[in-house]
């Protein structure tokens, strides 16, 4: 097995004070490696970055044929449950005739600021809706319906688990090992960097073939790239990077150090995960890896934030910066 290798550092002064390791694999429409770092075999938890292969079924099903692209977007989303996601996770629940209590994610506070003090101030707590996955958990439910499946969509032998499993090894074209419980109930079923990467070559594919899997990730690819704003939110690293490729790209973040990219011009599908789970690492190399397959332009504001932010102190003071290493740029 090769080792994880050094993607990012972490600089203050002149001297490199953390670096962070980790792999990242880039596959054609084929599903071959183009290009990689670390071990393309290293088996991970994907996490949030595989939202899209859990929302397949419910589009190819036919459960989603009334949805919008929003909607199909959002079930695609870690979203900040801004007014903005609520609202229309409301409204979709709505026209399921469901509640807030047919959600089986956990209550979550807001991660918007404004909307997290206002609710302090009128002494609300949180619910399930304001969950950053409760786009995701909408799709799980209208495919649930249209199952006619029993209310608890989250167990490992409901129908719609049933059904995402068979999804995920269909496109990631693997076993999965075994799963882990998201941080949203939903299993999360493990795979290798290069399954993930082969899975977003897939989508990024998908216009070349007529299937009912590949129209389906198509249509979830589109929705992402239109409405980046819906995928996570207002300065958030998913949204700044498709804004700045111009909705050209899709790109997904998951807890714990991993992100994809999704790059349907070059028919290239990316994944990566941080050894240590360091958002700021994963955020530093998905940016470095879309610049160099040149579809992120360097000098664009966001891909300069991410990618080589500065580090403040708290008075403001620039004391150091993140950069990727050599390996990478």
């Amino acid at each position: 097995m090769t080792k994880p290798v050094d993607l990012v550092e972490v600089w203050r002064g002149d001297m490199c004070e953390s670096i962070h390791q980790g792999h990242a694999v880039v596959c054609d429409h084929n599903g071959a490696i183009v290009q990689a770092w670390g071990d393309p075999a290293a088996v991970i938890y994907p996490r949030s970055s595989c939202k899209m292969l859990q929302a397949l079924p419910l589009v190819e099903s036919g459960a989603g044929a009334n949805l919008r692209p929003e909607q199909l977007a959002l079930a695609c989303a870690s979203h900040e449950g801004a007014p903005l996601h609520v609202s229309m996770v409301g409204d979709w629940l709505a026209d399921l005739g469901l509640g807030d209590d047919d959600f089986r994610c956990g209550p979550q506070a807001s991660r918007d600021k404004d909307l997290y003090l206002s609710m302090i101030r009128a002494h609300q707590q949180p619910c399930r809706i304001h969950n950053n996955c409760s786009g995701k958990h909408a799709g799980f439910l209208t495919l649930t319906k249209h199952l006619h499946a029993g209310p608890d969509y989250t167990e490992i032998d409901h129908p719609v688990q049933i059904a995402c499993k068979d999804a995920f090894e269909d496109v990631t074209h693997e076993t999965s090992p075994g799963f882990g419980i998201d941080g949203c109930t939903a299993p999360n079923h493990a795979c290798t960097v290069h399954g993930l990467a082969r899975a977003m070559a897939f989508f990024a594919s998908a216009q070349d073939r007529s299937d009912t899997r590949s129209t389906a990730a198509q249509k979830l690819t589109s929705a992402m790239m239109a409405f980046p704003e819906l995928v996570a939110g207002e300065g958030r690293a998913c949204t700044d990077l498709m804004r700045a490729m111009e909705g050209k790209v899709a790109v997904k973040t998951g807890a714990e150090g991993v992100f994809i990219a999704i790059i349907p011009e070059k028919r290239l599908g990316v994944a990566l995960k941080i050894t240590d789970g360091a958002t700021r690492a994963s955020e530093a190399a998905i940016a470095a890896i879309l610049v160099k397959l040149g579809v992120l332009n360097a000098a664009h504001p966001a891909a300069k934030a991410l990618m080589t932010p500065p580090v403040l102190n708290w008075d403001g003071r620039v004391t150091g910066h993140i950069t990727p290493t050599a390996a990478l740029l």
